[in-house]
């Protein structure tokens, strides 16, 4: 097993659903480069994490083979509809929850018809060009009451499943950066992230990635999680990390920006 490719990636639906914005249609052709990227990388399987996918009890895995459906956002739903058709790996997702259940965390598969698949799995795999049959997925969901830590071990988990199946895999993490948004109607083309500290912060940290400055951002984070009111205290990240053991050479930001105040960035990894 070979970890291809890894990537940060928004799980909004604004670009997809409203791509003739200027400012978020930067991101669907942001998406699009990262996609090239991925497929070129060649991998088997994408392991992918979404902060939207939310579990309670158990850590939750997508063992449906096919997944097929049309699904509407719950925030933006005027804006039209998500279609889907989505493949798994179903070996592979089953070896994650047998590994999980060895090391104690409580896991079990998803596999029914119309499972609720969330917008931002939706989303990252539509607009990657992703999931299909010829490059499935492993999908894992965002237990809410694991923390980044628990979160990097899942990450690394899923990594050595695929090392044990021999497979080249690419990392997905889907998820937004400062977590702030406008609380009232603004035009689309006005876009911007709601708090300038915010945007400061998000700017540090996507610095601190570029650069592979790894002792930077394990003291840094903390703060900025806390301050810039991150995403799911930016678990998407760890989801990464695992995966990764915790080694990256760099990075570049394919595109960063706001969606709907909220700061967003699609970032490819240095491996």
């Amino acid at each position: 097993m070979t970890i291809v490719s890894a990537f940060l990636v928004p799980g909004s639906p604004l670009p997809q659903l409203r791509g003739d914005v200027p400012g978020w249609h930067q991101f669907q052709l942001a998406m699009q480069q990262a996609g090239a990227a991925l497929r070129d990388s060649r991998p088997d399987v994408v392991l992918v994490y979404s902060t939207q996918w939310f579990s309670v009890l158990d850590e939750i895995w997508l063992t449906r083979r096919r997944s097929q459906d049309i699904h509407v956002d719950e925030n933006w739903h005027e804006f039209g509809e998500l279609p889907y058709d989505l493949y798994s790996d179903v070996d592979l997702a089953n070896a994650c929850i047998d590994a999980c259940r060895a090391q104690g965390t409580p896991a079990r598969g998803a596999d029914y018809e119309a499972f609720p698949i969330d917008t931002g799995t939706i989303v990252a795999c539509t607009a990657l060009g992703i999931g299909d049959e010829s490059l499935p997925l492993v999908v894992a969901s965002n237990n809410l009451y694991y923390n980044g830590e628990a979160t990097e071990k899942l990450g690394a988990i899923a990594a050595r499943c695929a090392l044990e199946q021999g497979k080249r895999v690419a990392i997905i993490g889907v998820g937004g950066l400062s977590g702030s948004v406008f609380t009232r109607h603004i035009e689309p083309a006005d876009d911007h992230i709601v708090k300038p500290e915010e945007d400061q912060w998000n700017r540090t940290i996507l610095g601190l990635i570029e650069a592979g400055n790894l002792a930077a951002l394990k003291e840094q984070l903390p703060l900025y999680i806390k301050q810039a009111r991150v995403d799911m205290g930016f678990k998407h990240f760890s989801w990464l990390l695992g995966a990764l053991n915790g080694q990256f050479k760099g990075a570049k930001v394919h595109h960063y920006g706001a969606l709907y105040g909220s700061g967003a960035a699609v970032v490819e990894f240095v491996l």
